[in-house]
């Protein structure tokens, strides 16, 4: 282009191999545009702009020097993937990032060829790209392989796994360390401290440097010698740091917000290699927009935003978060009992436990992204003799199922555990989605399983959990806001194994599990419209289930339907079972289990996911007068209302 083109050079991009004809300048200046829009894209649509502003230069440089798609490109955590999106051909979609329809504010295989591997949990970025070096190796039609890892995503074990095999295999690779010393909160653990020291470089680095260039001019048997005494003395080998030590050239610390200096390493990187390379890149998360970079969190999640001021359109809520409910509850009773102790896994204010953290920082233990770790040292905890919540989303608690099974259940430990985001999430879609929990705990034996219908049943969840002794307890709740029910001004526990009935009818009984009690009376009104009573009851509990309960809905209704926001194989199979066993269907009790369909839903509004997914308060009525007309099956989701 000429210094009199006004274009904008982001206009011209319609795929990564249009920026490789691009000068290293005007890759500076295309670097600006993005930056620019990047904050324009999310004060729009919301998600996640801290992380993405951070990765502006890296994005382009890895873009230019290499070839993608051919080359597998691969980020980890993915949400920091949209200027990566914008750059290959999803700029104008970008309208519609995390809405219904629109692109995922993850990578995702089925979005694009330029995603080559869907990422939205961390760390698996270095085990991916590792499968597809060794595809390369085998013949595959694939070409290099890079990892974008950020340091937060590093403090999981599966990271380092994924190093140390990479490293004995000595094949070609490249991991891009991105640090910017953050990842939702500040980093925690050894692993934190470690890459400050790199940061700040090793002051022993010039001696260190003397020494191995005296002992590179010894005779072999002395050099062998000498690099064995200094390693006597200093307790470590010769090598630069610990991924050199695992088999890896180390490169950097390189700027990653200069752009020349990223290219040239990554040409030079990807010219000489011949086996696994990491490149250390020093960023800043929210770079050049500053209401992000003075943020606290850096404006890692967001709504929408003025550009101007980063002042977030957030809506007044009627009702407080189950999330602030959750943490001011168990605060309370960790006021009570200094036994209680939490664990988070790298989520202090997305599980709430910064509530407590505030009031009793010694008590709150950041784990960093390492659930497997966190379950068990809260197992380790309960052994002592403590009383430790160890509070993780649904969708990443999976992440550590091993060790509920083998490290709390087995032993009967009772480790509380609080599962935040359970059912559907809105924006963040199916790879958020609390959608397993109730059956992947409920099978196991002793594990005390509950869900919370509105907030103030939560904070009796917390304090039946407290005193909770006898073995593992969990208790599930959604994201978002609460119904507006009424908050008892001390809580009081649950006695475990009872639901509740909420409203009282004689046709129909709808037995709901967790937070789409509103959902079902909502449909018992409808039901009643329709001249069809129906009661409804929250069952609170689906380990152990109250099946005195359940025979009392089955014997005196001829319709029972189960409703719950979880997979199938959750709570309305439990109860299938139980009625079976107990011989409860002899009499032709006619019975329906509504859950998440057998597919995973793709982001949208909260309502239209669980519309799409059947369990609208309109599909709840219609089921339940379809069963009671002896009709058979649950119609597909989106079948009209037909009441008789």
């Amino acid at each position: 282009m000429t210094p009199d083109d006004p274009t904008p050079l982001l206009d011209r991009i319609a795929c990564p191999a249009d920026l490789r004809a691009l000068s290293d300048p005007d890759l500076g200046r295309l670097a600006r545009e993005l930056r620019a829009e990047v904050v324009r894209t999310v004060a729009r649509t919301g998600g996640h702009l801290g992380s993405s502003l951070g990765v502006v230069e890296l994005s382009i440089a890895i873009h230019a020097v290499f070839n993608t798609p051919a080359d597998k490109l691969v980020w980890d955590v993915g949400h920091q993937c949209y200027p990566h999106k914008i750059l290959t051909g999803r700029r104008a979609a970008m309208a519609g990032l995390r809405q219904e329809g629109g692109p995922s504010g993850f990578t995702k295989r089925s979005e694009s060829i330029h995603d080559p591997f869907g990422a939205a949990h961390s760390s698996t970025s270095i085990s991916a790209a590792l499968g597809f070096a060794v595809g390369r190796d085998m013949g595959q039609p694939t070409g290099d392989a890079i990892a974008v890892i950020g340091d937060g995503a590093m403090t999981a074990g599966m990271a380092w796994e994924a190093i140390n095999h990479a490293g004995a295999l000595g094949r070609r690779l490249f991991v891009i360390l991105n640090d910017n010393d953050m990842s939702i909160a500040p980093p925690a653990g050894a692993l934190a401290d470690y890459l400050r020291r790199l940061r700040r470089g090793d002051p022993l680095a010039p001696l260190r440097g003397m020494a191995e260039g005296f002992e590179a001019a010894l005779p072999g048997p002395l050099r062998e010698g000498a690099r064995r005494a200094r390693a006597l003395v200093t307790g470590a080998e010769a090598r630069g740091n610990l991924f050199e030590d695992m088999g890896f050239s180390y490169v950097g610390p390189v700027d990653g917000h200069d752009l020349p200096a990223l290219l040239a390493t990554l040409r030079a990187a990807r010219a000489r290699s011949s086996g696994p390379v990491l490149i250390h890149a020093l960023t800043v998360k929210g770079k050049g927009y500053g209401p992000a970079e003075a943020a606290a969190d850096r404006m890692h999640g967001v709504v929408p935003f003025d550009v101007a001021t980063g002042r977030q359109d957030k809506p007044r809520a009627n009702a407080p978060a189950y999330t602030a409910v959750f943490g001011r509850a168990l605060t309370e009773a960790a006021a009570r009992d200094g036994r209680i102790v939490a664990v988070t896994a790298a989520m202090p204010s997305g599980t709430g436990l910064d509530i407590m953290a505030a009031r009793f920082p010694a008590r709150v233990f950041d784990v960093g992204i390492a659930e497997q770790h966190a379950v068990t040292f809260a197992a380790g905890m309960a052994a002592a003799g403590l009383r430790p919540f160890c509070a993780i989303y649904s969708t990443f608690l999976q992440r550590a199922y091993d060790q509920i099974v083998h490290d709390v259940a087995l032993q009967g430990l009772p480790v509380r555990f609080a599962i935040d985001r359970a059912g559907l999430v809105g924006a963040d879609g199916a790879t958020h989605a609390g959608a397993f929990d109730i059956g992947y705990l409920a099978n196991l034996p002793g594990m005390t399983v509950m869900a919370a219908a509105d907030e103030a049943e939560l904070a009796r969840m917390v304090e039946t959990a407290v005193i909770h002794d006898d073995g593992p307890i969990a208790f599930r709740y959604p994201r978002g806001n609460g119904t507006g029910a009424e908050m008892p001004e001390r809580p009081e526990p649950l006695q475990i194994g009872r639901g509740r009935v909420v409203r009282q009818g004689s046709d129909v009984a709808i037995l709901s599990y967790g937070a789409h009690l509103a959902e079902a009376l909502a449909a018992a009104g409808m039901l009643e419209a329709a001249g069809i009573s129906a009661t409804v009851a929250d069952a609170r509990f689906a380990r152990p289930l109250d099946t005195a309960l359940i025979a009392q809905l089955a014997r005196h209704h001829g319709v029972l339907v189960t409703l719950e926001q979880g997979a199938t194989g959750g709570f309305g199979a439990l109860v299938l079972h139980h009625l079976a066993n107990a011989g409860l269907l002899d009499r032709g009790l006619a019975v329906r289990t509504m859950t998440l369909p057998d597919r995973f839903i793709d982001h949208a509004e909260p309502g239209a996911m669980y519309a799409d997914a059947g369990l609208a308060a309109a599909d709840i009525a219609r089921v339940a007068t379809e069963a009671r007309a002896g009709r058979g099956a649950i119609a597909p989701a989106g079948a009209a209302l037909r009441l008789v």
